[in-house]
């Protein structure tokens, strides 16, 4: 599970290198913190920046955030696991608890409380540079849901200053593609790990996700396409914030 990797590993890890390359991710950081579900892409990207920092890049602070609670998006994994990760790969590791419960979940109050407290732990930490484990197919659905929603052509953006907040986010897997990072996960063992959220699984993500798989069957290239043109044209207004 741990770096230094072989074939796939290897090459997940050339394009995390490649996205903090191009779009300057790690450019003004003091330290980072991973947002660690405990799901397949956030683990995925704690292992990538722990074999990438210090190596042709800056030997920053990394630290993993872990928001645990009764409802909570992610795995709903035991502390314990991510723990035993953790401490193996020398990160030290910060739990948060989230109030949400059964019969008030919502993805928006539930996202918004989680960020809160990751923020707030990272600015903590001293590591307020926050890296979330989104992937490009994770970017391609925003795409639709922006251009569905709100008429508007948005993605996610790789590196978003969150003035209001005094964070940075960053998203290092955004070359990287959903099917990589699950095929890893299942050679390394944890792929097994999936979000548990009552609410997630029925999502309109989660409808979109599976419009893009009916439209794959005519135009097998979309989501290389979607992928292109969200990073070429996207609109860029989450920057003006």
């Amino acid at each position: 599970m741990f770096p230094p990797f072989t074939q796939l590993g290897k090459k997940i890890e050339s394009t995390t290198r490649k996205a903090l390359f191009d779009h300057h991710l790690l450019e003004g950081a003091e330290g980072v913190s991973v947002a660690l579900s405990g799901g397949k892409d956030s683990i995925t990207l704690l292992l990538m920046l722990k074999a990438i920092l210090g190596r042709g890049f800056p030997d920053l602070p990394l630290h993993a955030i872990h928001v645990s609670g009764e409802f909570s998006c992610g795995a709903s994994v035991q502390e314990s696991f991510l723990r035993g990760i953790c401490d193996k790969l020398e990160v030290p590791l910060v739990i948060r608890e989230s109030t949400q419960k059964l019969e008030t979940l919502e993805c928006y109050r539930c996202s918004r409380e989680r960020r809160r407290l990751i923020f707030e732990a990272a600015k903590e930490a001293n590591a307020p540079f926050v890296a979330f484990g989104h992937h490009e197919d994770d970017s391609i659905q925003t795409l639709l849901l922006n251009l569905l929603h709100k008429g508007e052509f948005a993605a996610n953006l790789p590196k978003v200053p969150m003035h209001d907040y005094g964070v940075t986010i960053i998203r290092p897997l955004l070359y990287v593609s959903e099917k990589a990072i699950y095929e890893f996960a299942k050679l390394q063992g944890f792929a097994r790990i999936t979000c548990q959220c009552p609410v997630g699984q029925n999502s309109k993500r989660m409808e979109v996700k599976r419009l893009l798989k009916e439209i794959e069957s005519s135009f097998p290239n979309v989501s290389t396409n979607l992928a292109q043109a969200a990073l070429k044209y996207g609109s860029t207004k989450a920057l003006e914030k």
